[in-house]
């Protein structure tokens, strides 16, 4: 407890394994208009939390929300303005926001070397920076408040980096390290900063992509689920589902076990063959400004 101007502020710290209600929270999901984020809405709102969809299909975004009665809108993660005006609306609107979920994210896959820079830069304004700008705008607001939880959408991918997926493994890398740290310093004063990390999902990111058996797709409802569990349960870090827990030892494996095992499971042309035409339609559609 502390005293400002006259203020008793009361700041409540939930840790790990304390239970935590989500009925009448306010949370905001980026790339809320489709997949996870839609799925991860649909769950929270059964829930009891009041949800706010931010995505930048304006079109999309507005009839996933008509169609949950709830608000959505417009929002670019790439521009540090429009994210802004995005979390200023829902606070003016609802008072305040308990929950940031940085869902949104596109996979570029493909020969390194064949990738336009326009498309690098692209994967980490939005897979990367994007989640450290609406973090840190967010992260103003909950501090000041002692209380919120932001919860970044990582991937497997930033745990296991496979042939055909460089700037995206490097971008989602880049988010399960940014999430631990920027969680030890936001912690003490309220704040947490939860990781998840799903495997590859049957959403618009897997299109033209031919999967292993070992490596299923999951479907979006899967990781709703654990999304919802790790705001409950406060969990800092979540692969999705369990069994993928086994991308934490591909991190140290030597690299000519990885280049043996990935022969022979298929690891190693997953994501540098596909059909091209059904990937060029997915990568059209996420790429445009």
């Amino acid at each position: 407890m502390s005293r400002s101007g006259g203020t008793v502020r009361l700041s409540v710290r939930k840790r790990r394994g304390q239970a935590i209600t989500l009925r009448d929270k306010v949370v905001v999901i980026t790339g809320g208009g489709r997949g996870i984020g839609l799925a991860t809405a649909e769950l929270l709102q059964q829930r009891g939390a009041t949800v706010v969809l931010g995505d930048i299909d304006d079109e999309v975004v507005a009839k996933a929300a008509a169609n949950l009665g709830c608000e959505g809108y417009p929002l670019d993660v790439t521009n540090e303005e429009s994210f802004a005006q995005f979390l200023d609306r829902v606070d003016t609107e609802f008072g305040r926001i308990d929950v940031l979920i940085n869902n949104a994210g596109i996979m570029p896959t493909g020969p390194f070397l064949d990738f336009p820079d326009a498309v690098i830069t692209r994967n980490f304004e939005i897979d990367l920076l994007g989640v450290v700008r609406g973090s840190k705008l967010v992260a103003r607001r909950m501090v000041e408040r002692g209380a919120g939880q932001i919860v970044n959408v990582s991937s497997v991918a930033g745990l296991m980096p496979l042939p055909g997926l460089s700037i995206y493994s490097a971008a989602k890398a880049g988010v399960i390290a940014f999430s631990e740290a920027l969680d030890g310093e936001l912690s003490p004063r309220g704040v947490r900063v939860l990781a998840v990390m799903p495997n590859f999902t049957n959403t618009g990111l897997i299109d033209g992509l031919q999967t292993t058996a070992i490596m299923p797709p999951i479907e979006p409802d899967d990781v709703a689920r654990q999304i919802v569990r790790t705001i409950e349960t406060n969990r800092d870090r979540v692969v999705i589902p369990r069994q993928s827990m086994a991308a934490l030892g591909w991190m140290v494996t030597p690299r000519f076990l990885k280049n043996l095992y990935g022969k022979r499971l298929g690891f190693d042309t997953m994501f540098m063959e596909f059909d091209r035409d059904q990937r060029a339609k997915y990568l059209d559609r996420v790429t445009r400004s």
